[in-house]
C-alpha cells in the first residue's frame, strides 16, 4: 500500500493505526539490532566482572565446602567459652578427610585471611590428626595451645557462614573480635584507609596540576592560527603514540639520583653534586609522571570547548569598560566551565584507578590503592579482600561523580 492510499479516506483509521504501530515496532527491532553487539560487549566485559568482583567480597564459601561437618556443628555453639565435643570431633574428621582429599590448604587460606597464621596451624593439624585419640576437645588443645583459644573458634564460626562482611572490614583496617564486636585492627596493620586517603588526595592534586597546566595550553590552542594550532595539537598528541610503559620509565631515567633532572640542578648550582634531589621511588616521582600521562585529557575537552567560544564576547565586555581581567574572570572564564569540569572528571576517575605508574615510580611512599588491589589478586590470592577494595573504591567514586552532578550538573560537561 502506498502512502497515497494510506493516507486517503478509503483506509479505514483503525488499520492505518495497526500500520503505524507495526511500523515502530520495526523501527524499534532495527534500533535493538544496532545496539546488540554493543550491549553484549558490555555485559561480558563490563557488568559480569563488576557483579562478579561485588559477589566476590561477600560470599566466601570455601571454608564450608572443606570443612562440612564442623562448619554446620560450630553455628550451635554459643560463643561462650569452647565448644563442645561434637564440635572438635566434627572438626578431627573434615580435617581427616580433608587431608586425604589434598583441600586442607583451601580452608587454611581462608582461616588465614581472618586470623594470620592460623594457616600453619590447619595444615600442621590435619596432618596428625590421625594420630589423635577422642576426646578430640582435649587432643587437639594438646597438639596446638590455639585450639584451646575460644578467639580460634568464633573466627571458625565467621568463616563458616558463606556470607561474610569480614573483607569489608579489613579493607577499612578492622575486624571482629571473640564477642563479634567490630574493633580496630593493631596499629602496624593499619594500611588500607591511609592508602585510600594517599589515593584521593594524589589523584586531586594530579587534576589540579593537570588544570593548571592545561588551561593556557588550550588557550593559545583555541587562539592561534589554524595551522599552528594543529601543530600543537600534533604536540598535544604525541604522547598517546608512545606506550605508557615506555614513558613511565623515561621519567625513571629523568627523575633518577643520577638522572638528567638532577645533572641540570647541579649544573645550574641549585643544588650541591652531594645534595641531589630524591625525585623517583617516592610520592613526588608518582605525581610528576602521573600529571605528565594524564595532561591531554584535560587539554582536549578544554580546547574543544574553547574552540566554540566567540571571541565578540571577551571584546564586548572589554567595549563596555570592563579590564582584561574582569573580562577574562567574568565572562570567558564561566564559558569554559563545561571543559574544566569534563577535564577534572576525567583526570580524577582515572588518576584514582591508576597502577603501571605508581608500581614502576612510586616506591613505598608512592603506591595507591590499586596497588594494593593487584597485590591481592596476584601474589596473595586474597580475592575477596580485593574485591572489597575494589567496590568501596567504585563506591567513591561513584559518590563524588553524584557530588559533581549535584554541585556543577553532569549535564553540563562537553568533551567535544
Amino acid at each position: 500500500m502506498s502512502a497515497a492510499d494510506a493516507a486517503s479516506p478509503d483506509v479505514p483509521p483503525q488499520a492505518l493505526k495497526r500500520q503505524l504501530q507495526r511500523a515502530n515496532r520495526l523501527a524499534r527491532w532495527k534500533a535493538l539490532g544496532l545496539v546488540a553487539p554493543l550491549l553484549v560487549f558490555l555485559l561480558i566485559s563490563f557488568i559480569l566482572p563488576i557483579f562478579s568482583m561485588l559477589t566476590r567480597s561477600v560470599y566466601a564459601p570455601v571454608f564450608s565446602e572443606v570443612l562440612p561437618k564442623v562448619s554446620e556443628a560450630v553455628q550451635t555453639w554459643d560463643g561462650e567459652g569452647l565448644p563442645d565435643e561434637p564440635v572438635f570431633a566434627a572438626l578431627a574428621a573434615d580435617m581427616t578427610a580433608a587431608h586425604a582429599n589434598r583441600t586442607m590448604g583451601r580452608a587454611a587460606t581462608r582461616m588465614n585471611y581472618e586470623i594470620p597464621g592460623t594457616r600453619s596451624l590447619f595444615m600442621r593439624s590435619a596432618r596428625r590428626v590421625a594420630q589423635l585419640e577422642a576426646p578430640f576437645s582435649e587432643s587437639l588443645p594438646t597438639l596446638d595451645a590455639r585450639w584451646g583459644s575460644r578467639d580460634t573458634w568464633a573466627a571458625i564460626q565467621r568463616v563458616a557462614q558463606p556470607v561474610t562482611a569480614t573483607f569489608y572490614l579489613s579493607a577499612v583496617d578492622r575486624t571482629l573480635d571473640a564477642d563479634g564486636t567490630i574493633v580496630l585492627n593493631p596499629e602496624d596493620q593499619r594500611l588500607y584507609v591511609q592508602l585510600f586517603w594517599r589515593t584521593l588526595w594524589v589523584s586531586a592534586l594530579v587534576m589540579v596540576l593537570c588544570l593548571a597546566l592545561g588551561f593556557p595550553i588550550a588557550y593559545l590552542m583555541a587562539h592561534l592560527s589554524p595551522a599552528r594550532a594543529n601543530l600543537l595539537m600534533i604536540l598535544v598528541l604525541l604522547p598517546f603514540w608512545t606506550s605508557l610503559l615506555v614513558r613511565t620509565t623515561a621519567w625513571i631515567a629523568l627523575l633518577q639520583t643520577q638522572g638528567v633532572l638532577n645533572d641540570l640542578f647541579v649544573w645550574f648550582g641549585l643544588v650541591s653534586n652531594d645534595g641531589r634531589i630524591q625525585l623517583i621511588y617516592n610520592q613526588i616521582g608518582t605525581i610528576i609522571a602521573m600529571t605528565h600521562i594524564l595532561l591531554p585529557f584535560t587539554v582536549l575537552p578544554l580546547y574543544a570547548v574553547m574552540r566554540g567560544i566567540p571571541p565578540s564576547l571577551t571584546r564586548a565586555a572589554l567595549s563596555l569598560g570592563a579590564s582584561p581581567a574582569v573580562a577574562f574572570l567574568r565572562v570567558y572564564l564561566p564559558l569554559t566551565a563545561p571543559g574544566i569540569g569534563a577535564g577534572a572528571v576525567l583526570v580524577f576517575i582515572l588518576a584514582i584507578g591508576y597502577y603501571i605508574t605508581p608500581a614502576l615510580v612510586g616506591g613505598r611512599t608512592g603506591q595507591l590503592i590499586s596497588n594494593l588491589i593487584a597485590f591481592h589478586m596476584q601474589e596473595s590470592l586474597n580475592w575477596g579482600l580485593a574485591a572489597a577494595l575494589g567496590a568501596l573504591l567504585l563506591a567513591g567514586v561513584l559518590a563524588l561523580y553524584w557530588l559533581y552532578d549535584r554541585l556543577v550538573g553532569i549535564d553540563k560537561m562537553r568533551l567535544g
